[in-house]
């Protein structure tokens, strides 16, 4: 089994200001606040649980310094909850340079059996989350003026591929796709990128909470490697599309993924 090694930042997003959703714990969004951090940004972090959430806060800037961490609460299907946290960002920053949009919400359910409201709430959060959060970072990268600003939306390799109990989330996550590729469009007039992840299988406490041990051995099965990502890698890859390193790409999904089929 190929074990990872930890990759040591490089200061790739030295001075740039980011808010990461869904950023509390131990996922994805917890590990891309970590890494940007590492990386020399600012960040402020925002999650629907605001118990989970300063504590993040407060283990992050015990690390890192009180100056370069901040979070606020925000729901991502609440316009209010939105709106407060990009202007908190541009209060506390001074301005915005990367977005990650992370927030999302799975589930399992056949469709015969699938109500209205499990596909409603799934792509509300997923989708219509990623819709507002984008649309508050171009609006306010594009008054901005100076360019150069970058989302990064968390997408999914579901989006492409079919998976038994997920119709709801495979739809939102290809709607991401969709989003992503049409932003891309509309934000590169102003100097702004719009890029997305989409990672197979990446390990984290509420995965493995909503997940059966079979089906997760099945999905582990499936990857070259023999074992699932770790957030953190996921979060590389994040950073890469967040930094420099990416700046003649614009509308693309990048798989994070080792999967054979």
């Amino acid at each position: 089994m190929n074990e990872p090694r930890y990759v040591a930042g490089h200061r790739l997003l030295e001075g740039r200001s980011a808010v990461i959703t869904a950023a509390a714990g131990a996922g994805i969004g917890g590990a891309t606040a970590r890494r940007f951090l590492e990386e020399g940004a600012r960040i402020l972090i925002g999650d629907a649980h605001a118990r989970r959430l300063k504590e993040t806060e407060d283990a992050l800037a015990a690390e890192f310094g009180a100056g370069r961490v901040a979070s606020l609460p925000c729901d991502v299907t609440d316009e209010d909850q939105v709106q407060a946290l990009f202007a908190h960002a541009e209060q506390i920053h001074g301005g915005l340079d990367v977005v990650v949009n992370n927030a999302g919400l799975g589930g399992t359910a056949a469709l015969v059996d699938m109500t209205d409201e499990q596909w409603s709430r799934v792509l509300d959060v997923t989708l219509g989350g990623t819709f507002r959060c984008t649309r508050a970072a171009l609006r306010t990268m594009k008054a901005a003026g100076t360019g150069g600003g970058v989302v990064v939306n968390n997408a999914s390799v579901v989006g492409w591929r079919a998976q038994r109990g997920q119709a709801h989330y495979a739809a939102a996550k290809a709607g991401v796709m969709a989003l992503t590729r049409c932003a891309a469009l509309e934000a590169a007039e102003f100097g702004v990128r719009v890029n997305a992840v989409a990672p197979s299988l990446a390990m984290h406490p509420h995965l493995a909470k909503v997940t059966s041990e079979e089906l997760l051995a099945e999905l582990t099965a499936r990857e070259a490697f023999g074992r699932y990502a770790e957030p953190w890698e996921v979060a590389n890859v994040i950073v890469f599309l967040a930094s420099g390193y990416s700046s003649y790409m614009t509308g693309e999904t990048v798989p994070v993924s080792s999967q054979r089929a």
